[in-house]
C-alpha cells in the first residue's frame, strides 16, 4: 500500500483475484510435471494457486495441474518441475524425502515413468512416509489397454484413472482425482461418487460392461453427466498376488485405512515413549496406548474391530519391544440391492 496522506488514521485497500487456496484439513500432494520454469528437481512448496502462477507462469501446464489439486481438496502442493528431456526419476527422488504427502501425481502417461513412480511411492512408504500415486492412461487408450496398464503396475499404492479429459489430457483428471483423495479426511469413505471440480467433459463414456471390466482390472473409471465429472468407483491397480487373481487390496479404502491406522499408532508411541525403559510397566503402558488409538479409530468407524494386542520384549534383543495387533478395516458402501416382494 502506498500512503498518500500524512493524516493519522487506519487505511485499507483490497483487490480481487481468482485465488484457489489450500483446503482446510486436507492432505498434501506431491506433483512431478514438465515445466520450462523453475529449477529441475527442486521441490516448490505451494499453499495456493497464485503461488504456482508466480513461480511457473500462468501458461504452464504444471500451473493448471496445481489449480486442479487445490480445487479438489489438496491442503498443500509440493511441485517439482521436470525438464523437457525427462528427469522424472530425479523428481520422484526429491518427493520421496518430503514428509506428510498423502498422494503423488505425475503428468506422464508413459508406463515406464509410472512404474518409476510406483517404485518411488513404495520406497517412501517403506520408510514410514506412506502415500499413494495417481496416474493416467495414454491418449484414447482402450478399455483393454487400460486394464493391461493396470496389470503392469499392480500395486495397492497406485490408482489408474480413465478416460482422459475431452480435448485435454489424462493428467488433468489424475490431478483432480489426487486432489479429491487428499481432500477426503475419512479414509474409510469410498471415492465413488466424488465430483471432480475444474473438469466438465470426458473423451468418451463407458458402458456398464466396460466399467465392470475396468474395475475388475484395477482401473478407476470416471463418468460425466450434466456438466459434472465424477468417480464411478475408486480402486487400486493391485488385482493380483503373483500370478493369482487377488482382490484383497483392490478397494482404495483398504490401503487408505491402513495408512491411517498404523502411522497413528506409530506416532502416538513415538511421542509418549521416546525415553522409556523396556520393563513390564512400560510395556503395559504401551499396550494401553495402542488400545486407546484403536478405540479411537473404532469410534470413528475407520475400523470395525481389533484384537490380539500384545506387547513383549524381544527374546534376542533386550532393547526391542514387539507390539502385535490386528484390526478389520471399515468397507465403503458401493451398492445397495433392493428386493421387492409385491402382492397383487
Amino acid at each position: 500500500m502506498n500512503l498518500v496522506s500524512e493524516r493519522p488514521g487506519v487505511y485499507s485497500s483490497y483487490d480481487a483475484s481468482a485465488v484457489v487456496s489450500a483446503a482446510g484439513g486436507g492432505g498434501a500432494v506431491g506433483l512431478a510435471a514438465q515445466c520450462a520454469g523453475g529449477t529441475e528437481g527442486t521441490v516448490y512448496v505451494l499453499s495456493r494457486y497464485e503461488d504456482a502462477v508466480s513461480r511457473f507462469g500462468p501458461g504452464e501446464a504444471i500451473t493448471g495441474l496445481v489449480r486442479l489439486l487445490f480445487l479438489n481438496g489438496a491442503a498443500r502442493v509440493c511441485a517439482v518441475p521436470v525438464g523437457t528431456d525427462g528427469g522424472y526419476q530425479t523428481a520422484f527422488q526429491a518427493l520421496e524425502g518430503e514428509e506428510d504427502l498423502a498422494v503423488v501425481v505425475c503428468d506422464s502417461a508413459e508406463l515406464t515413468v509410472q512404474q518409476l513412480l510406483r517404485d518411488s511411492v513404495a520406497a517412501a512408504s517403506a520408510a514410514r512416509r506412506e502415500r499413494i500415486a495417481v496416474v493416467c492412461g495414454g491418449p484414447e487408450e482402450t478399455v483393454s489397454a487400460l486394464a493391461d496398464r493396470a496389470k503392469s503396475l499392480n500395486s495397492e499404492r497406485v490408482v489408474l484413472v480413465g478416460p482422459e479429459e475431452d480435448g485435454g489430457s489424462g493428467a488433468a483428471l489424475a490431478a483432480a482425482v489426487a486432489g479429491a483423495i487428499a481432500g477426503e479426511r475419512d479414509p474409510a469413505v469410498p471415492l465413488g461418487g466424488a465430483v471432480l471440480k475444474g473438469v466438465t467433459a470426458l473423451s468418451r463414456r463407458y458402458a456398464d460392461s466396460e466399467i465392470d471390466t475396468l474395475v475388475r482390472g484395477g482401473v478407476t473409471p470416471l463418468e460425466a453427466a450434466a456438466g459434472q465429472v465424477s468417480v464411478v468407483r475408486g480402486v487400486t491397480t493391485r488385482t493380483r498376488s503373483g500370478e493369482a487373481e487377488d482382490a484383497t487390496w483392490r478397494e482404495l479404502t483398504t490401503i487408505r485405512v491402513v495408512d491411517n491406522v498404523i502411522p497413528a499408532v506409530r506416532s502416538a508411541l513415538r511421542a509418549k515413549f521416546a525415553r522409556a525403559k523396556n520393563t513390564g510397566q512400560s510395556r503395559g503402558a504401551i499396550r494401553a496406548q495402542v488400545i486407546v488409538e484403536l478405540e479411537n479409530k473404532l469410534a470413528r468407524e475407520i475400523i470395525t474391530g481389533y484384537g490380539g494386542v500384545s506387547v513383549e520384549a524381544d527374546q534376542e534383543n533386550p532393547t526391542v519391544c514387539r507390539v502385535d495387533f490386528s484390526f478389520t478395516v471399515a468397507h465403503g458402501l458401493n451398492q445397495i440391492w433392493l428386493s421387492a416382494h409385491i402382492t397383487v
